[in-house]
């Protein structure tokens, strides 16, 4: 496998503060929801240009891809101001939520990268826990991968046609 995901920390950070600036204070939205978000974020891009996002790494868990940099990434934007962690009740169950307290700074984005991102927040932002994680478990690269194991990108191109993003040429 030819590594194309070098994490990008910044970049990281500037998605999910933007992913929580436009979803974070959806009521259904919490920690599982954002998982999703960045997973197929990074993903689908990837699809795309054949390169992630954030070159973040996703682990398969129980109830879908999760970024292995996520809780690191909150607390530091925490520290900085932007964001907020907070615990919620959604429909009796409590929930983990992240919402932002300031517009995010989106320069190390492209137009391209920001575009992705708000199809797949779009995509999601309606979905709860439950919900996206039976989502993300119909996905290829989740499917294709062992438990506890880091998910390949390299396994988008083999996307079923309810995840693929790419316009395929064959009309079959």
């Amino acid at each position: 496998m030819v590594e194309k995901t070098n994490f990008n920390k910044e970049k990281f950070k500037q998605v999910l503060h933007f992913i929580v600036y436009k979803a974070g204070a959806i009521d259904n939205v919490g920690k599982t929801v954002l998982y999703k978000m960045m997973y197929f974020s990074d993903f689908d891009f990837y699809e795309l240009n054949n390169l992630s996002i954030t070159g973040e790494s996703y682990v398969k868990l129980p109830h879908g891809p999760a970024p292995t940099n996520f809780d690191r990434t909150v607390k530091e934007l925490e520290k900085e101001g932007v964001i907020a962690e907070i615990k919620s009740n959604y429909h009796g169950l409590s929930q983990k939520k992240v919402v932002s307290l300031c517009p995010p700074k989106v320069d190390k984005l492209n137009g391209e990268e920001i575009k992705i991102i708000e199809r797949v927040v779009a995509r999601l932002a309606n979905m709860n826990a439950s919900q996206v994680s039976a989502y993300s478990h119909e996905d290829i690269p989740w499917k294709a991968t062992k438990d506890g194991e880091k998910i390949d990108y390299e396994l988008v191109f083999y996307r079923n046609q309810k995840h693929a993003v790419s316009q395929s040429t064959s009309s079959c």
